[in-house]
């Protein structure tokens, strides 16, 4: 399964890149996450909670980061098990280019699955990882510009027109 999208943040390159290689904003911008740790010369280890279709599982996997152009470009790459699930894994390739309105990101995804969860069906877990990829990015981009002015933002739990998260433990 291969997808393939990009999103305009409201960011400088740098800052989009910071977020990029943050485990704290990684964690929360990853749907269904419930740990995250690790570096990104060393990689993350992720565990992660999902429902597919009728499979409820809790993925344990890693995350590498590799082909680093630092601000322009990288690639993301994960693989984890679910146990009697089965086994999920994939990776992204991630472009960022400086626009007038801030930073272009494009993304190429391509995921693979097996055990039960291929058993699913193409046209179940095609839609299950475009969803999964989109919120992921949605959420990214929310953590980077913060949430639009009145709007309220869940990780703070008010109203709030505060600069996003990166902004924040930047100082940017």
């Amino acid at each position: 399964m291969e997808l393939s999208d990009s999103r305009v943040i409201k960011a400088d390159p740098q800052t989009v890149w910071k977020g990029l290689l943050d485990p704290d904003v990684l964690k929360a911008c990853v749907p269904g996450c419930t740990e995250m740790s690790g570096s990104p010369e060393e990689g993350f280890e992720a565990t992660v909670v999902q429902k597919v279709g009728p499979v409820k599982a809790t993925f344990k996997g890693a995350v590498t980061l590799s082909d680093m152009n630092e601000p322009n470009s990288l690639t993301i790459s994960g693989e984890g098990k679910g146990g009697a699930a089965g086994f999920a894994k994939g990776g992204a390739d991630v472009a960022l280019t400086a626009v007038p309105e801030g930073t272009k990101l494009s993304y190429n995804v391509e995921a693979k699955v097996g055990g039960k969860l291929a058993q699913l069906g193409s046209r179940i877990i095609d839609g299950f990882a475009k969803k999964m990829a989109d919120q992921f990015f949605e959420n990214f981009q929310l953590a980077i510009e913060g949430p639009p002015a009145g709007e309220e933002d869940p990780a703070e739990g008010a109203t709030t027109d505060k600069k996003g998260w990166i902004k924040r433990l930047t100082g940017g």
